[in-house]
């Protein structure tokens, strides 16, 4: 990981903003805080993974309007589901973003999720944020609130939970099972932590 003080001092003396996905932008002010980075984090809705056409665009209206007030910018989503669409736009600004395909990838490496997902057909995997905001962020977000048939039609190819849990609590350790339970799976909790993601938000940065 990238964390000598040369390269914080370095990052110290520029201005630099991060345009981060909701879901990653608690963990991220976590981290620059950390490193006592002076780092804008510029947080776009969570819900936004709901109609991931819509998030290349929202970036780009973000860049647009900051790219003359900063020195670096980067941006804290992976492809998230835009196929291609987000990395066009970062191409047009010569902006970096997160490596991998979605969030999972992020915290747990690319590999490890490719492996899983390869061994275990069916795995639904939460972060600790879809952990804290799963009625909202899922059930309410995918109208199984409304129309509770839905549910079989979302989940019927699915056969387990997986938690990559980054800070887990036993709050959060209850709040997964809620989740596991509103869609009748098993839950499974694999603790990654945030050193992927700090390896990355700091090489961006740099």
């Amino acid at each position: 990981m990238t964390n000598s003080s040369n390269d914080c001092r370095s990052l110290n003396s520029m201005s630099a903003a991060i345009v981060a996905c909701g879901a990653l932008s608690s963990h991220i002010e976590s981290i620059v805080g950390r490193h006592g980075l002076k780092v804008e984090v510029i947080s776009l809705p969570a819900i936004l993974h709901n109609t991931p056409k819509e998030i290349s665009i929202q970036v780009d209206a973000v860049i647009s309007r900051i790219r003359g007030n900063f020195d670096t910018i980067a941006v804290a989503y992976a492809d998230c589901g835009t196929y291609g669409a987000l990395d066009g736009v970062l191409r047009k600004y010569s902006v970096a973003r997160l490596g991998g395909n979605h969030c999972y990838d992020v915290f747990a490496g690319e590999k490890e999720i490719q492996k899983t997902l390869d061994n275990e057909a069916g795995t639904y995997l939460l972060t600790d944020f879809l952990v804290r905001t799963f009625y909202q962020s899922v059930i309410v977000g995918l109208g199984i609130d409304r129309y509770p048939d839905l549910l079989e039609d979302y989940f019927k190819n699915y056969s387990k939970v997986i938690w990559l849990a980054q800070n887990p609590t036993p709050e959060l350790q209850n709040l997964a099972v809620q989740a596991a339970e509103m869609i009748g799976l098993p839950l499974e909790t694999r603790i990654v932590g945030e050193a992927k993601l700090e390896e990355q938000i700091l090489t961006l940065l740099a």
